[in-house]
């Protein structure tokens, strides 16, 4: 018979050389925390420009989050935000699987560098290029994907900024935990790179599905940096605007409608410029 303290002391060994052989976590806890800190600020302005600005243009011409009879909570939608199992705990689980099992590529856990902007918009623009054609699949592939994958998520013909990882975990497998692989294999970048994409990614996300036209939007689309207004276009008519931080994918593409041409939006305050109006021809 094998001596307890013999059995202890094999568990505590083995224990210890399978940890020594994990990434030091560090990197994963800043990343983690980066994009943390990047929801509480997102959420915080929005309380304030909902709830204590008062001049708030909605996006879309419905009193659906204004009407005191279905006007929500916001506490218990913003609880709601982080706590859904297809939004930041399953991104939070993957980011923890792929970093801890080693599987990122080696420049992911080094620090060197500082923010490499440039690469930062690389993979901004691949994710949402990558993002593009899996929405473009889910809606096209076939009636029976697109209800078990996408379809919760349009339930929201007029969405609020909390709907933003309402969906499922298909969903959510599909448009960005595989686009994020790709992405990550694809442009080698340091941990602070990572941190400044996936605070930028994850914030801009959800500040597409708010229900109000924000200060900086008319700019953002003539940049052609993805709107709230953009973003309800797809809500409201399914077969527009796939893309999600930028529009360049549907443009390029022929996707693409201005919210400004839907009837029932609220319409740009800088319609009538001219650099507004060489980028969006009137017809």
């Amino acid at each position: 018979m094998v001596p307890l303290d013999n059995i202890t002391s094999h568990i505590y060994v083995t224990t210890s050389y399978a940890l020594a052989d994990l990434p030091n976590p560090i990197g994963l806890l800043s990343g983690l925390a980066a994009v943390a800190l990047g929801q509480i600020l997102v959420v915080a302005y929005f309380h304030v420009y909902r709830n204590v600005y008062g001049n708030a243009r909605l996006v879309q011409n419905d009193d659906l989050h204004v009407n005191p009879k279905t006007r929500y909570a916001f506490a218990k939608e913003a609880i709601a935000h982080f706590a859904q199992l297809e939004g930041f705990l399953l991104l939070g689980s993957y980011l923890s699987v792929t970093w801890l099992a080693n599987w990122m590529p080696a420049s992911y856990y080094r620090w060197e560098g500082g923010v490499q902007w440039h690469l930062v918009v690389l993979q901004l623009l691949l994710q949402d290029m990558l993002q593009y054609f899996a929405h473009y699949a889910e809606h096209k592939v076939s009636a029976t994907f697109y209800r078990y994958s996408h379809k919760p998520h349009h339930r929201f013909t007029n969405p609020k900024l909390f709907d933003a990882f309402n969906g499922s975990l298909l969903d959510t497998l599909c448009m960005i935990l595989i686009p994020l692989y790709t992405t990550a294999n694809l442009v080698h970048c340091n941990v602070w790179s990572y941190m400044a994409f996936g605070t930028i990614y994850s914030s801009m996300l959800t500040l597409i599905h708010s229900e109000y036209v924000h200060p900086w939007d008319d700019l953002f689309r003539l940049l052609g940096v993805g709107t709230a207004a953009d973003h309800h276009v797809h809500h409201k008519q399914f077969v527009y605007n796939y893309g999600h931080i930028f529009t360049y994918w549907d443009r390029i593409f022929g996707t693409y409608r201005c919210p400004d041409d839907v009837r029932t939006f609220t319409k740009s305050t800088k319609k009538s410029s001219v650099i507004y109006n060489f980028f969006y021809p009137k017809k």
